[in-house]
């Protein structure tokens, strides 16, 4: 009776941190977007120096095409986008070649780039860097599609010296599967909010996203460069670079991500190798999240307490806050078709708090068709069972 008792006083402890972190996320969330929109458009693109846009691609993903076409149609002067590939039976590059073909004055290949370490990813990008032509550089993934004024609108905020990079969020906005839903939930509701969260926490943010990393080379080399042999490179690229004393800034631009007929396994392997790159470079403050899954410890409370009318109604305050911010999240991302998929919300809080505890431990992940063992602060070695 007693650990019971105990219990029930732990879960209510919990699930009211997660209150608090609920309403921290909402607000957060609608005061970063609606400043948004009290802002002038991107800057004249004629005032806006010459940029590289550097891609490493792997494997062709859901609408490659379109992706990567986007990033050749920019309303933006004189830039120029390279792609860098390992191998050279990589179905993307018969893709790639077509793009190229297509937008020759903008797209160059680089087929068979041989592996500088252990994230191939990395490894090509530092190929790319050394054929770039421009100081200003946009490090981006390839599952990313953008709109015609991105380059102009991620680059501008470079033109204030104290800004060393400027990142982008991302999100699927059109789900066409349970899979690619749940993962575009787990971005929007959130990935994004903690994001903003954790910039007001620290006093500005202290991380970037792999979708886009705007910076310049002189930058980049003060903050030590691109990393070869680590996990979550971006993460900690934008991790360094504000302890080398610049600013890095989220866009506002959350950019579209087509993940095609994801399945509920393959979001649980990504993001499982997320949970895993947050806890290396973020040591013991991973465990500070224990504070973000309220509707799952709801569920435990009624059970432990037999369904008591004030487990009840503590279960339906929470279930409607988080409704709230949820839907505060739609709203300010721009995202209503994700309405049609609003029922999947409890199984995306369980996968979440899932994913969360397992990633707690362990120092194996999947990437790519990979499997790597993380160490220390992150650096990755091939897996050897």
């Amino acid at each position: 009776m007693i650990i019971i008792l105990l219990l029930q006083i732990l879960l209510v402890g919990l699930i009211t941190g997660s209150l608090v972190f609920y309403l921290a996320c909402a607000f957060f969330t609608w005061r970063f977007f609606a400043q948004a929109e009290n802002l002038d458009g991107p800057a004249d693109p004629d005032g806006l120096p010459p940029v590289s846009i550097l891609m490493s691609v792997r494997g062709l993903d859901a609408g490659a095409w379109e992706n990567w076409s986007s990033f050749c149609s920019q309303v933006y002067p004189n830039y120029e986008v390279l792609f860098g590939v390992t191998d050279w039976d990589d179905p993307c590059v018969p893709v790639l070649q077509q793009v190229v073909d297509t937008y020759p004055d903008k797209a160059r290949l680089f087929v068979g780039l041989e592996p500088r370490g252990i994230n191939l990813k990395d490894s090509n990008l530092s190929v790319l860097l050394e054929k770039a032509q421009h100081e200003v550089i946009v490090f981006t993934d390839s599952d990313i599609r953008v709109e015609s004024t991105y380059l102009a609108e991620v680059t501008a905020p470079l033109q204030t010296p104290q800004v060393g990079m400027v990142t982008c969020a991302y999100i699927g906005y059109q789900p066409q599967s349970l899979g690619a839903a749940i993962a575009s939930f787990g971005r929007c509701f959130d990935f994004i909010p903690s994001l903003l969260l954790a910039r007001q926490l620290d006093g500005g943010l202290r991380c970037a996203i792999g979708t886009t990393i705007a910076t310049r080379k002189s930058a980049l080399a003060d903050y030590g460069g691109l990393a070869l042999n680590r996990i979550g490179s971006d993460y900690n690229l934008g991790k360094r670079a504000a302890a080398a004393g610049y600013r890095v800034e989220l866009s506002r631009v959350v950019l579209e991500s087509d993940t095609g007929q994801e399945s509920l396994a393959e979001v649980f392997q990504r993001e499982l190798r997320w949970a895993r790159t947050i806890r290396f470079n973020r040591g013991a403050q991973y465990y500070s999240m224990v504070f973000c899954y309220g509707t799952v410890y709801c569920l435990m409370l009624l059970a432990l307490s037999g369904f008591a009318g004030w487990a009840i109604a503590l279960t339906a305050v929470t279930y409607l806050i988080r409704l709230g911010q949820v839907l505060i999240s739609i709203r300010s991302i721009h995202c209503p078709k994700l309405l049609a998929w609003i029922w999947a919300l409890p199984l995306r809080d369980g996968l979440s708090f899932l994913i969360w505890a397992i990633g707690g431990y362990g120092q194996r992940v999947y990437w790519r068709g990979r499997h790597l063992t993380v160490e220390g602060d992150g650096l990755i070695s091939e897996w050897n069972p």
